[in-house]
């Protein structure tokens, strides 16, 4: 089980702090910070170097707590949430990537969440400090508290679209 709990913490670090990183560098094919701003506005996001250095930043973070094992509920909240939000933007896409759906960033709630609830595994930074297992209702609230966020930042930062009537108006 240790092993099977590294390869998917390592994978979903590996991903998640790279698509982190594309959000706000020209690393990994990343338009810089100003690629992410735009990305965020075209998808109809208020903000704009703040809201794409907390996505960014999110996913780096997150990416590099599961790459270490370290401080796993914080982790999966933490990329739940993220991932919470660039689901709601490709939900009217339907769930199959080639069409920009939501399967990507679907699955890795999944995984998030799955990390939050099984623990790092021995092999983790929580495991050698004795943080691990993680109590139930750490995991948990760690879970509903990324959706909660991913939701509360949908409902706040989110425009919505212009009336067909405003776009005719000279």
């Amino acid at each position: 089980m240790n092993v099977g709990l590294l390869v998917l913490r390592l994978s979903a670090g590996l991903l998640l702090a790279a698509h982190g990183l594309q959000k706000v560098s020209f690393r990994l094919g990343g338009q810089g910070l100003a690629g992410g701003i735009a990305e965020f506005r075209g998808d109809g996001f208020r903000g704009g170097a703040l809201t794409a250095l907390a996505a960014g930043g999110g996913q780096l973070v997150a990416g590099a707590l599961f790459l270490a094992g370290a401080l796993t509920p914080l982790a999966a909240a933490t990329a739940v949430g993220v991932m919470v939000v660039a689901v709601t933007v490709k939900w009217a896409n339907g769930p199959w990537a080639p069409g920009d759906g939501y399967e990507y960033p679907g699955f890795l709630v999944v995984v998030a969440a799955v990390l939050g609830f099984t623990g790092p595994g021995r092999w983790s930074l929580d495991g050698v400090y004795g943080l691990t297992p993680w109590p139930g209702w750490a995991a948990a609230a760690a879970a509903a508290t990324g959706v909660a966020a991913g939701l509360l930042t949908r409902l706040v930062l989110h425009r919505a679209p212009p009336t067909p009537a405003a776009e005719d108006a000279p």
